[in-house]
């Protein structure tokens, strides 16, 4: 989409606060200048945009990203919209400090999206307290011992994608779509003990809807984002009652998640009332009031349209990338399949996944080099100082910590980081899984859940379902890399692009991963 297919809810909110924009921009443009306009960075090339033309919608993710990294180091200043100054930060010790600070918090433009498609009663849009004690419940489905009671479920997934490349009857295939179908199923069955059919076709189609709906970005989404922090949460409460087609799969999806919920949540309440044993599903878990921390019926309700939608997408694109890079690193590939199959011919019983080196470092090297949020924003809550692992040059002198001011925006680069000469190697911008094999992984700071990395963030705010994704991929790629051989399309170009997502994209624009699978 571009700026002349922008809705006339963008249109009219350009034009509601663009005054206001322009005196608040000014005014934080003085304010801020004593702090970050001291730290170097490349020359803006336009007022309205500033850079984030070049970060946000550039046609390969990463393109002036990694070059500004290379040029000016870890921390840097870049120029968000309408000349307002952004601090960049892949310093993995200011990582580590914004991701455990409560002065940090998300941007205006964050908090809108998580509030209007997820609810403030879900775990990612409650604060506080009332976070902490979300959390809490919903973990007991999503330690290392729950997570591993799904196996059997990721197992079934698995096969149920070997059949339908059996079926396929084209030499190539576009795995992207089947993988989105295969992870919503996954968690559907994990979570509610629900088949797709069960959920139903509109339920079915209206998460694809949402999934594509949030997985977009354009010009006119930039401007609208930079208005986030100006215009009061009410404002776009009432703009989801325009006549729009986001709006109207925003307002059905979360209408049919509440129904499904309930119905859920109704089924297992009336089962345990008439004495039979729960179900060892995450919703049966979550109620059982035998359960330390367990949840009422509209705790869990609220959780339905996070867990289905954060725990589908992203999974699905992680296991595209890495069977992409299969596809370009065949040698690699066959290593991999011999493990696996030794793997699972030797197994009595239930596979031991996390028993595979160099299954688990082909993953590790797969969301290094993929995070699916590549980028976090977040704005400082209260005046503070950030500390860094390596002092960096400003106008005036070096310096090893950063005063910033209430109200500053500051972007976590995950992949930046992920990508950092002096913590992965000099070839951190390659594919090499046998970095974790070989004790040249970076061991310090413990940022990240998983492996040191930051794809699944920190901090209190660590994404819950992270040994779930983990283990749905062991069982996924283990099925598949066993049984089929992975080869790239002749002719075709497959880039990651950052679309609020990092998501592989074809030449035509299209989210696409076409490859040449073959039966072994």
């Amino acid at each position: 989409m571009n700026v002349t297919q922008a809705s006339s809810m963008e249109l009219a909110i350009y034009a509601i606060t663009f005054a206001t924009l322009i005196s608040a921009t000014v005014r934080l443009l003085f304010r801020h200048r004593s702090t970050i306009r001291q730290i170097l960075g490349p020359p803006s090339p336009s007022w309205i945009f500033g850079h984030m033309l070049q970060l946000r919608l550039s046609r390969e993710y990463g393109d002036h990203e990694f070059q500004w990294l290379k040029q000016f180091g870890s921390v840097y200043r870049l120029q968000g919209c309408f000349g307002k100054n952004q601090l960049m930060v892949a310093d993995p010790l200011a990582l580590q400090y914004i991701l455990n600070s409560p002065v940090f918090g998300r941007t205006g433009a964050v908090n809108v999206m998580v509030d209007l498609v997820f609810g403030k009663k879900s775990v990612i849009g409650a604060q506080d307290n009332e976070h902490r004690r979300l959390r809490a419940g919903l973990n007991i489905g999503f330690t290392a011992t729950a997570v591993r009671n799904y196996q059997p479920v990721f197992e079934r997934v698995a096969e149920t994608i070997a059949e339908e490349l059996d079926n396929h009857p084209a030499a190539s295939i576009n795995i992207s779509p089947l993988l989105t179908v295969a992870t919503l199923g996954a968690i559907t069955e994990a979570v509610f003990r629900y088949s797709l059919k069960d959920l139903g076709e509109e339920f079915v189609e209206n998460n694809f809807q949402t999934v594509e709906l949030t997985a977009t970005r354009s010009e006119a989404q930039l401007l609208v984002d930079a208005l986030s922090d100006r215009l009061p949460l009410w404002l776009w409460h009432a703009a989801t009652y325009l006549p729009t087609t986001a709006f109207k799969i925003i307002r059905r999806g979360n209408e049919l998640a509440d129904q499904m919920g309930r119905q859920i949540v109704r089924e297992r309440l009336d089962a345990a009332k008439q004495g039979l044993k729960m179900n060892d599903d995450l919703f049966s878990i979550l109620l059982d009031p035998d359960v330390q921390d367990h949840m009422s019926g509209d705790d869990v309700v609220a959780q339905i349209r996070l867990i289905l939608l954060a725990g589908q997408e992203t999974t699905a694109n992680t296991i595209a990338w890495g069977l992409l890079e299969l596809a370009k690193n065949p040698a690699f590939q066959e290593k991999l399949r011999a493990e696996i199959q030794d793997a699972l011919g030797t197994s009595a019983g239930a596979v031991a996944y996390d028993g595979m080196p160099l299954l688990n470092a082909f993953i590790k090297e797969t969301i290094r080099l993929y995070p699916a949020l590549p980028l976090a924003d977040r704005v400082v809550l209260q005046d503070t100082t950030i500390p860094l692992s390596d002092p960096i040059t400003t106008s005036t002198g070096h310096i090893n910590r950063i005063p910033v001011l209430k109200g500053q925006h500051v972007t976590l680069c995950i992949a930046a980081y992920q990508r950092l000469e002096s913590r992965w190697g000099a070839d951190s911008h390659d594919f090499n899984p046998f970095r974790w094999l070989d004790g040249t992984e970076f061991r310090k700071e413990a940022v990240g859940p998983y492996a040191n990395l930051l794809s699944f963030l920190g901090g209190p705010r660590t994404c819950l379902g992270w040994r779930f994704a983990i283990v749905e991929m062991q069982v996924i790629l283990s099925h598949l890399v066993a049984k089929f051989s992975f080869a790239q399309v002749e002719g075709e170009s497959i880039l990651p692009r950052y679309l609020n997502n990092l998501l592989p994209v074809v030449s035509s624009g299209e989210k696409a991963v076409p490859l040449s699978i073959t039966r072994i």
